[in-house]
């Protein structure tokens, strides 16, 4: 295991120390954590998880999954169905420059308008991440999945740690990362109890997590971003606005019932300001897009004419709700910035 992870972890029930013991990392409370081929496993076991691929992470080391576990891509911890696990396995066969659960988890954490790469990838769809470029601050990203945000932040110098319940979406990360040079850190966790000691991150940056969350577990999430900022730190979180014209559309579907699972919450903006308010600091509400959840300028390469046309319309939005912000009353996704205050509790 690297060194690093002794260093930096802490338990995230009592957050405690940390030593090595064997296959685990144990507190002085004797709650323990278990390591998969060198990888921290800081899941909560006597905790609801928040999405059933956190219990399949969990699955694989407690011996509760149905079947065995599949290294190195540990598939079953991924959310994929029998067609996509072959698809996998197939693509890895072949030898494609693509990691193959990338290709396949596409659809799933990028949005609509990329289901027609699924299993078809030829290069990563890095987003353009809107940060302003760092000289090495720590900047941990919650969510991150295999890490296509987390290597957006490391390419603009911040040094990165991404958390995700997924055990194969964290070994994607760390074999994606790897494989393009960076030394980004990776470990599955929750959002809701987070692994890291008090005021140890400079940012804190989460993209189509949150949004999925019961809101009173939004709310515990956003306790642990204000505890894991520096004083004056910020994070960036995305979050689904509960008035945009597709996120009507999808409640209009789903008939305004109460979402279920890790069905999209949405939010009202006023309900955004006050929460994150509340919970982290002072916040500032910007747009991320239209149309949709997830649609990024810098995937403009990999889009067919007609999504194109979806991509230059929310950025032309997002251009004019700047000098026009009652426009983010209309948006799908938005972006809340906050700032943790210079005395905190």
């Amino acid at each position: 295991m690297d060194p690093w992870y002794l260093e930096n972890l802490v338990c995230p029930r009592d957050h405690q120390r940390l030593e090595v013991f064997g296959e685990q990392l144990i507190c002085s409370k004797s709650h323990a954590y278990p390591i998969v081929e060198g990888m921290p496993l800081m899941l909560l076991d006597d905790k609801a998880q928040t999405l059933e691929v956190a219990d399949k992470s969990l699955g694989v080391t407690n011996g509760r999954t149905e079947s065995k576990p599949t290294p190195p891509f540990y598939l079953e911890t991924l959310g994929v169905n029998d067609e996509e696990r072959n698809g996998i396995l197939e693509l890895s066969e072949n030898g494609n420059f693509i990691d193959p659960v990338v290709s396949f988890l596409i659809g799933a954490t990028n949005g609509y308008m990329y289901r027609s790469l699924i299993g078809k990838l030829q290069s990563y769809p890095i987003p353009e991440i809107r940060l302003p470029r760092s000289s090495g601050e720590w900047l941990l990203d919650i969510g991150c999945n295999w890490g296509r945000w987390s290597i957006a932040a490391a390419k603009k110098g911040y040094s990165v740690v991404g958390v995700d319940p997924s055990l194969g979406g964290i070994m994607a990360a760390r074999r994606v990362s790897t494989s393009l040079g960076l030394d980004n850190k990776y470990v599955v966790a929750d959002g809701r109890y987070l692994p890291f000691a008090a005021k140890r991150f400079d940012r804190v940056f989460s993209y189509s997590v949150l949004q999925h969350f019961a809101k009173h577990d939004a709310v515990l999430a956003l306790n642990e971003i204000a505890r894991v900022l520096k004083p004056k730190g910020k994070s960036l979180v995305q979050m689904a606005n509960i008035y945009g014209v597709r996120s009507l559309y999808h409640q209009a579907r789903r008939r305004f019932k109460e979402p279920q699972n890790f069905e999209v919450r949405y939010w009202s903006l006023s309900e955004l300001r006050s929460t994150f308010k509340s919970t982290i600091g002072d916040t500032t509400v910007n747009v991320d897009c239209f149309g949709g959840l997830g649609i990024q300028r810098s995937d403009w390469r990999m889009m067919s004419a007609r999504l194109k046309l979806v991509v230059a319309a929310s950025e032309t939005l997002r251009a004019i709700s700047k000098p026009l912000p009652i426009l983010r009353y209309a948006a799908d996704s938005l972006y809340l910035e906050s700032q943790r205050p210079i005395l905190t509790s």
